[in-house]
């Protein structure tokens, strides 16, 4: 089998992330643990790596070419190393003292005597150049522009980014087009528009970089309105009309169902909801009435997210059957609690009938409760900012039957 050169250093430093885990072996490890494991690598790095990328790396896809360099830089920092570099350095042998690096040593005097004339020679040299010419003027953001127009309503969504870059003359242009620092856009000096493709409704913050650093940045509103499902296959997922499925309570047609119980490997489903609800996503609360209606195979777990979507961020509230918790993660925002480390056993339950769950977001405190039982609590720090949106993310199939969503602050209904 061909290998690239660097395959054995790859696989010490995927072996590192796996101890540190502990999820065991990672030849047991199914397209579900590459999904966690992608969403701990974005919340811990800031990058998102996708499923995809994870099992061509972990040798699950058959792929023979090299990662790429930022995409080791990703798995680096998360096993522990500031980047590929510095893994590399520690993990390679140092190699032995030649003849060459002897005869260095032997001449050292010579060498910093030499070294210490040119460096005054060169100090004094340079002391008498003016640097006024070195001084490179600070960009006037005034001139540049960076704005963004969706194409059309519906998904997916090609968003025209606007740009007037005559004031910048570096070649390190980027868009990045949401919060993956990996999803970018070269941009050409003086180029004048740029497009992007996003293939789910969200808030997203889109930014223009220049040389690494952020010098402009606007939010994205990409809505979906009303519900809209998708089966989540990567790169690209199916989209289920809202026609195509049945809306007491809201589930995905037979059809569809079908579909996913004949998928070899998980795939996860989701409903959206994504809109302007004019109103705050730190003071609120979600009632809701749920099911998972696929429970064989892959799905046993019944695994079920409920993500609340902010202006500033968002909430990932996890369910499954209690012999399952330890492999759900919980994210309030900017507090991120993982099953493996902690207990999330109040979490479990099981999902095979319907269940009514709530949420209770207020005063950075998110309160959970199941049949009408306080089951879970916790504070967060950072607000997510205006409400918009909820999505449901099932492992498998599920089915929606009520959800009431109340303004805390003014205690009005609001769907």
């Amino acid at each position: 089998m061909n290998r690239y050169p660097e395959y054995h250093l790859v696989q010490q430093c995927l072996l590192e992330i796996e101890n540190r885990l502990d999820w065991g072996s990672s030849d047991s490890w199914h397209n579900d643990v590459f999904i966690e494991l992608s969403e701990h690598i974005q919340k811990e790095t800031q990058v998102n790596l996708s499923t995809t990328t994870l099992k061509r790396v972990w040798g699950k896809v058959k792929y023979q070419n090299a990662p790429s360099i930022s995409t080791l830089n990703t798995l680096s920092k998360f096993a522990g190393y500031e980047n590929w570099r510095a893994f590399k350095n520690k993990k390679e042998p140092k190699k032995k003292s030649s003849l060459i690096k002897d005869k260095v040593f032997q001449n050292m005097g010579i060498i910093v005597a030499a070294a210490g004339i040119m460096t005054f020679a060169f100090i004094s040299f340079f002391s008498m150049v003016s640097t006024k010419n070195d001084i490179i003027p600070p960009l006037d953001l005034s001139k540049i522009d960076f704005k963004s127009r969706p194409i059309s309503k519906g998904l997916p969504n090609s968003v025209v980014f606007d740009l007037n870059l005559d004031e910048i003359t570096s070649d390190s242009i980027y868009i990045q087009q949401f919060w993956d620092r990996t999803k970018t856009v070269k941009i050409k000096p003086k180029q004048k528009q740029a497009t992007g493709i996003y293939y789910y409704p969200g808030y997203f913050r889109a930014k223009l970089l220049v040389d690494g650093k952020i010098i402009k940045e606007h939010d994205l509103f990409i809505a979906s309105d009303e519900w809209m499902g998708t089966i989540d296959y990567e790169p690209i997922p199916k989209y289920i009309d809202v026609n195509d499925t049945m809306n007491d309570p809201l589930s995905f047609s037979d059809t569809f169902i079908n579909e996913i119980r004949e998928n070899k490997d998980p795939v996860v489903s989701t409903f959206h909801l994504v809109k302007d609800f004019n109103m705050s996503g730190d003071d609120m609360t979600i009632e809701t009435t749920v099911k998972n209606i696929y429970n064989e195979k892959w799905a046993v777990c019944q695994t079920l997210r409920i993500v609340v979507l902010g202006s500033s961020g968002a909430m990932i509230i996890p369910f499954s059957i209690p012999g399952c918790v330890s492999d759900i993660n919980l994210m309030l925002n900017d507090v991120y609690i993982r099953g493996k480390e902690h207990d999330l056993s109040a979490l479990g339950t099981d999902m095979s009938d319907f269940k009514k769950l709530k949420i209770k977001i207020e005063n950075n405190k998110v309160t959970v409760y199941i049949e009408d039982q306080e089951v879970y609590s916790n504070n967060y720090h950072e607000a997510i900012g205006k409400f918009v949106g909820i999505r449901y993310r099932f492992l498998g199939a599920g089915s929606i039957k009520e959800l009431t969503i109340t303004d805390q602050k003014t205690n009005q209904i609001l769907l």
